[in-house]
């Protein structure tokens, strides 16, 4: 198994990471079934607190007694109501360590201007750059290019491509080409936001220089 076969998009926006060492690191878990409540979650990362991000009942069905979560301090009133026995809160720019894992906040807000409503950068929400595995992986969470984004330096990056709330296929395109990450792995199409077509629109508006692989599971 490489380390990109490790990558799972399951729907929308919920990402399971499993290290060489089998650290397993959930963000934004959402609409999982009972057979995917394996209850394994290592670190739980939650980028914002809209329903299809912060779900208490998915974060409930991969959490176990030992599991930490990683949310925006913004969202520090929605983590007390979780209960979990470890919870950290960040600022973008901050960074931490938890369960051998690096992780640095990273701002995600939209700055188009039919979008600025969704996501502003007044509620202080997130993304996550990962150290695992001697590379660097980047959840961009629910935004647009913007210029605190726009310095993420990464080896992998898992963007935001649906359109309406977050970038389009063409304008995830545009940032991915901007950070230059060896690989590109669209999230946030084909359920809630854009359709399964924006994939291929995506794929084709990358520099060929990067590889960009298809791990969405269910749409």
């Amino acid at each position: 198994m490489t380390a990109l076969d490790r990558i799972r998009v399951i729907t929308h926006s919920a990402i399971r990471i499993e290290s060489e060492d089998g650290i397993v690191v959930y963000a934004d878990p959402f609409n999982l079934t009972d057979a995917e409540a394996a209850h394994d979650a290592d670190l739980i990362l939650v980028t914002h607190g809209h329903f299809d991000h912060l779900s208490p009942e998915d974060i409930a069905r991969v959490a176990n007694a030992g599991t930490a979560l990683v949310a925006p301090t913004s969202l520090a009133d929605e983590v007390a109501e979780l209960g979990m026995a470890q919870a950290y809160l960040m600022r973008a720019g901050e960074h931490l360590e938890l369960a051998g894992i690096g992780i640095e906040a990273v701002a995600a807000y939209n700055v188009e201007p039919e979008r600025l409503g969704f996501h502003p950068s007044s509620n202080n929400w997130l993304g996550y750059v990962l150290a695992i595995d001697g590379e660097r992986l980047y959840i961009a969470g629910d935004t647009d290019r913007n210029p605190d984004n726009a310095r993420a330096r990464c080896d992998v990056a898992l963007v935001p491509i649906g359109g309406t709330y977050t970038m389009d296929p063409v304008q995830a395109a545009e940032f991915v080409n901007e950070i230059r990450p060896k690989t590109a792995i669209p999230t946030h199409y084909g359920s809630i936001a854009g359709s399964a077509a924006d994939y291929a629109t995506f794929a084709a508006a990358v520099d060929p220089a990067i590889q960009v692989v298809k791990r969405m599971e269910r749409l």
